[in-house]
């Protein structure tokens, strides 16, 4: 039932992308106090250089001029411009008003999208232990939505935009690093908005004497830039379901973060929900070294 011609060596940028986004809530906790539209303003805006200087130390401006003289190619990456920036805005606005959990659950439910948008869009296959896995860790989804019913459309956004992101990048014919500098670009003058409309009563957060913090607000470049580029990297080498499910990584790691960092109180239903995710996690990965 798998597809044996699918390649699955985009597995280590799989990895590296959902461990580095797994440990975001700690480095967004150091910025808090910048108002969410406004970070998410800065964010962009930092990622330009940062991609930029990529650009050069990689030699890849011929692969961006070529991206930019496509016009469907233009297009898809306005597409998933828009889709990662609103994933970005409700990311930082969740964890600034602490739905650690919350973001949780909605990068556990992206998986779940994936394989729907691998089997039924792309055409991929799962076999049966993979079925089970999909079916376990579906439950404990379910019974962890079933205890966030206020913060659920914040889950549902989160994950939707994702997936989404994720899609468009696997089909759009471009290179990680390309890709990524253009849709910064596209996401440029939003950007420069979202600073001047977003900023807090005391006016815009950075320039205002404090080094270490507006050095930390300008790191949000790098932290975006190199997550996505091994995201994209991982897309376009590996079949997307699998892909989906090694992405559980990441809400775990931000899982852990709410109850043992910043100590969100645990329900009974989230530790069963956790479990099941946990031994749908167990089915997959023995049915991965199984195979191989």
């Amino acid at each position: 039932m798998t597809q044996p011609e699918t390649r699955n060596d985009g597995m280590p940028y799989a990895i590296a992308a959902y461990l580095i986004w797994g440990l975001l809530p700690l480095y967004l906790r150091q910025v808090h106090d910048v108002p969410p539209f406004e970070f998410v303003g800065w964010r962009t805006l930092f990622t330009l250089p940062a991609c930029a200087l990529a650009l050069v130390v990689l030699r890849q401006g011929a692969a961006l001029r070529a991206a930019l003289s496509d016009g469907r190619k233009v297009m898809a990456l306005t597409a998933s411009a828009l889709l990662i920036g609103a994933n970005w805005t409700t990311y930082v606005v969740m964890i600034q008003q602490g739905h650690i959990f919350a973001a949780s659950l909605g990068y556990y439910i992206n998986p779940l999208m994936n394989v729907v948008l691998g089997t039924f869009l792309l055409g991929e296959k799962l076999n049966r232990a993979q079925w089970v896995a999909v079916a376990l860790a579906a439950v404990g989804v379910v019974i962890l939505a079933s205890g966030a019913a206020e913060t659920l459309g914040w889950s549902l956004a989160l994950a939707a935009t994702f997936s989404g992101y994720g899609l468009v990048r696997k089909k759009a014919p471009v290179a990680a690093l390309p890709g990524l500098s253009i849709e910064a670009g596209i996401l440029a003058l939003p950007a420069v908005a979202m600073i001047a409309l977003g900023h807090g009563p005391l006016g815009i957060t950075l320039g205002q004497g404090n080094g270490v913090h507006d050095a930390l607000v300008a790191m949000s470049g790098v932290i975006t830039a190199v997550p996505l580029v091994l995201f994209a990297m991982a897309a376009q080498r590996m079949n997307y379901s699998i892909l989906g499910f090694v992405q559980f990584l990441a809400p775990t790691l931000v899982f852990f973060q709410g109850l043992l960092l910043f100590h969100e109180p645990l329900q009974s239903a989230q530790l069963a929900s956790f479990v099941l995710i946990w031994a749908a996690l167990a089915v997959f990965s023995w049915d991965m070294w199984r195979r191989r």
